[in-house]
């Protein structure tokens, strides 16, 4: 039965590529009930196309975000908690939809959008997997706190770091009895086990809550990045006691060739308040400023009567956001067109 399954899939997936549109695609479980929390892409017509491949993923515009990255899909964004959420993720996904994000590709299947960091990172890996499968675009993630340790975690479970499989996790049914997808893009059978993923971010994450929440395995990788990323960033502050920095950050390094990069964010910044940044979307300046930011922009915060502590990561953050929806994109209308360089496959 497996065996039939993992057929059907693939030739779902061919099909789907033959007819130019993921609006064709069915769930893999041919479960009625899997579609309605977790809607497809819309199809791309040929002008549509044309304009996301003349994008520029470094240089995307609230016009190219309003006009054509918000018309082209968008990958699934999973925003994990910390440990204690006095103040959750919602506020940082309200941001990103004020921005121009769509919604749906946010908001889990009850509705909420703040992920839980006690969530397990194994079947966290195969609920991604499950998702690009599902919706051809591979999803990002963005962690506060101990959040941030659950999205290094996932990393680590991709590379085969706990186990040489992980199973693929289906978000509304649990665990299913395979441990590889069927590719979107190529209708090729892969492991989730070194599946990559484009972005992803971890926001004031430190070591000392691995010892008090006797997170051991995660003492000595978590600040190693495997090659299961393509970009991550680290935002950390100097003194942050609740993540065990006392007047530095140790930063974050690659064990292969993902792109990481560290960001020391302001001193005036709240370890408990980092999410909190919706409101940063809102306000005329500070959205100006936020759409304007490139990585190592030393532009000065504008002179607003709001809360700008939170402005540096939450600029930087949709600006890698941006980059990697486009990039996405891009990725999704060569694909098919059947022309995927080697690497992007």
């Amino acid at each position: 039965m497996l065996a039939v399954a993992r057929a059907s899939a693939r030739w779902r997936s061919v099909a789907a590529l033959l007819l130019g549109s993921l609006a064709a695609w069915a769930p893999a479980s041919a479960d009625a009930d899997d579609a309605p929390p977790f809607a497809l892409h819309a199809p791309m017509d040929r002008a549509l196309e044309e304009r996301v491949l003349a994008l520029a993923p470094e240089r995307v515009s609230a016009d190219d975000v309003r006009d054509t990255l918000a018309r082209a899909g968008a990958p699934r964004i999973i925003a994990l908690q910390g440990s204690v959420p006095i103040v959750t993720m919602a506020p940082f996904c309200e941001f990103l939809i004020a921005m121009g994000y769509p919604a749906e590709r946010i908001r889990k299947a009850d509705g909420s959008l703040s992920y839980s960091s006690f969530v397990d990172a194994r079947e966290l890996a195969g609920t991604l997997a499950w998702h690009y499968e599902h919706e051809g675009m591979m999803p990002m993630l963005i962690g506060h706190s101990q959040g941030g340790m659950i999205v290094v975690k996932v990393l680590h479970e991709l590379a085969g770091s706990f186990g040489p499989s992980v199973p693929v996790w289906n978000p509304l049914h649990g665990a299913e009895p395979r441990t590889a997808v069927v590719d979107p893009l190529d209708g090729r059978e892969r492991p989730v086990v070194g599946l990559k993923l484009s972005y992803a971010a971890a926001i004031a994450t430190g070591t000392l809550g691995r010892f008090v929440l006797g997170q051991w395995e995660m003492l000595s990788r978590l600040r190693e990045i495997p090659d299961t990323v393509s970009e991550f960033t680290a935002f950390s502050m100097e003194w942050d006691p609740i993540a065990g920095n006392f007047g530095h950050a140790e930063p974050y390094r690659a064990l292969g060739a993902a792109r990481v990069r560290n960001v020391v964010l302001p001193s005036n910044a709240s370890h408990v308040d980092l999410p909190r940044v919706a409101e940063l979307a809102r306000n005329p300046a500070t959205r100006a400023w936020i759409e304007a930011y490139v990585p190592g922009t030393n532009a000065p915060a504008p002179a607003v009567s709001i809360d700008t502590s939170n402005l540096l990561h939450a600029a930087d953050i949709w600006y890698s956001v941006k980059k990697h929806w486009c990039l996405e994109a891009q990725r999704l209308v060569r694909a098919r067109r059947g022309e995927l360089k080697t690497g992007e496959e």
